[in-house]
């Protein structure tokens, strides 16, 4: 049992570095992973104490996470469920609640939080799909779901569902774009988006207000002409 179990760890950690290998620039090397990624450190100290959470050592689980966090800056709740090959970027300030649920391949950056917006017990953190990017600052708060292969902007704050393939950004979070299937392999730093909603929304208005205006002065102008005759 205990080699299984020993097997599965080894097999995830080695998951888990290919994956930062393989979406970080930066990184030069399996070695330099292991040893110098504070987000792998907190992903290796989360799946040990998730093991203890599951067989019921509550508290030595939670004495293990709270090295973690001081050891890395990444606060992970060992109940929270993640899924394989999860890649935190610089890692720092990063906190996942205790219901919150990830799926397989998913991009958190540093200051992402994924948390509650009740003191009720019960499921009160958002779960995320498969290939999903949360960018740096990004808040997902409250029992939300966020689709497979969706993007969070950096700093968006997100109080709704998120269907899967779309693109929120914005405080509250809107929806600015669905991705397309040809897009799926397409790794996006920051879950960047060059659409701006309340940008636009405020464009849109100026637009409207100078249509109004050259209405108004037109009428004007008629009204003037008529006035002549």
């Amino acid at each position: 049992m205990f080699k299984h179990i020993k097997e599965e760890l080894f097999s995830k950690l080695s998951e888990d570095i290919d994956s930062v290998v393989e979406r970080d620039p930066a990184a030069r090397s399996k070695i330099e992973v292991f040893l110098c990624y504070p987000g792998v450190h907190a992903i290796i100290l989360y799946r040990f104490s998730h093991f203890l959470w599951g067989k019921k050592f509550f508290t030595a689980a939670r004495i293990i996470s709270s090295f973690a966090r001081f050891l890395t800056g990444v606060d992970i709740h060992p109940a929270a469920r993640i899924g394989r090959r999860l890649f935190i970027d610089h890692a720092t300030g990063l906190v996942i609640g205790e219901t919150a649920e990830i799926g397989d391949d998913v991009t958190l950056y540093h200051g992402v939080t994924l948390g509650g917006t009740s003191t009720q017990k019960g499921k009160r953190h958002p779960t995320l799909g498969n290939r999903v990017i949360v960018g740096a600052g990004a808040k997902l708060l409250g029992p939300i779901e966020i689709g497979d292969d969706a993007r969070i902007g950096s700093n968006a704050v997100v109080l709704k569902a998120v269907p899967a393939g779309a693109t929120a950004v914005g405080v509250p979070a809107q929806i600015v774009r669905k991705r397309k299937k040809t897009d799926e392999k397409c790794f996006e730093a920051y879950a960047a988006e060059k659409t701006d909603p309340i940008l636009d929304a405020i464009e849109k208005l100026k637009a409207q207000v100078k249509t109004l205006e050259k209405q108004v002065s037109e009428k004007k102008t008629v009204d003037k002409n008529d006035k002549n005759i």
